[in-house]
């Protein structure tokens, strides 16, 4: 039940992130967010993770391909693309394509390393990615023929292949690296990446008005889907394994529209519901194959 409880509360906090990033980023440009959300999550995780990075020094330079390549993946274009979405399309929209994470990263794995499908991993990716195309057509033939597609909801598809190869890249190295060393190290590369890329905001950066309510989503941003989140999902990932510890992401977009409804004032529609129903389907079909179910 612990096990549980902590898989539901990332889920949550992964939801937060998308709903609080909403109003957040119609105030902060993306990539400044990106920067002041890892700046607040290096300070929280630097007394957890200060003494291992202090006694892997020679790790750390040993790696540093490996580290670069997360952080760059998972933390600075990930979140960029992230935050440039949420300008354009709802907090519903964006936790139905990130649901569809384990899709891109299982079509990744078969580009990338030759990895098979059969019949009902196929049909798993069909009819998650339909759900994903019919939320960002909006189930209208008229967008389909006209291409008029939300950029947005593009923008998140991009940032979900981003997040597949950070996936990827963290199954072949994370085993590496102390679990608080490795964030404090990440964290601290990626403001370093983040830092020339602000330069193409100045002028964002000097429109900012801050206020109470932009400051606590900041810390919010920076503590909960940052740290707490990642730390509770692999403790989760411990107690009962990838497999089944995955399903529970599959909760993300459900948070969001309860979330997005309640405290953004979004309206749920047929085709979300729908778009939702699907895309969580397919990865449940992918992912019960894979591990060897029916």
């Amino acid at each position: 039940m612990k096990a549980y409880f902590l898989l539901i509360l990332t889920a949550v906090f992964y939801a937060g992130n998308l709903i609080v990033g909403k109003p957040v980023t119609a105030e902060i440009p993306p990539v400044t967010l990106s920067f002041f959300r890892y700046f607040i999550a290096a300070i929280v995780i630097l007394p957890l993770g200060y003494k291992e990075w202090r006694n892997n020094k020679t790790l750390w330079k040993k790696e540093w391909k490996a580290i670069l390549s997360l952080s760059v993946t998972g933390l600075v274009f990930f979140n960029i693309f992230v935050y440039l979405a949420l300008n354009y399309t709802t907090s519903i929209n964006a936790g139905i394509v990130e649901a569809s994470t384990p899709i891109f990263t299982l079509l990744l794995a078969l580009l990338l390393f030759g990895e098979k499908f059969n019949r009902k991993q196929i049909l798993g990716v069909f009819i998650s990615l339909f759900g994903v195309f019919f939320v960002i057509t909006k189930g209208s033939w008229e967008v389909i023929m006209g291409l008029q597609f939300n950029s947005g909801d593009l923008i998140m598809l991009l940032a979900m292949v981003t997040w597949a190869v950070y996936s990827i890249l963290i199954q072949k190295h994370v085993w590496k690296f102390p679990t608080y060393g490795v964030l404090l190290v990440m964290s601290v590369v990626a403001l370093i990446v983040f830092l020339p890329l602000m330069l193409i905001e100045i002028e964002g950066i000097k429109q900012i008005e801050w206020s109470g309510a932009i400051i606590g989503g900041l810390f919010y941003l920076g503590i909960f889907p940052s740290l707490i989140a990642l730390i509770a999902y692999n403790k989760g990932v411990q107690e009962i394994g990838p497999s089944r510890a995955s399903i529970f992401l599959n909760l993300v977009p459900v948070f969001t529209m309860i979330g997005a409804v309640i405290f953004l004032g979004e309206m749920v529609t047929f085709v979300q519901i729908a778009g939702v129903i699907c895309v969580i389907a397919g990865v449940i079909v992918t992912n019960r194959t894979k591990n060897g179910g029916t």
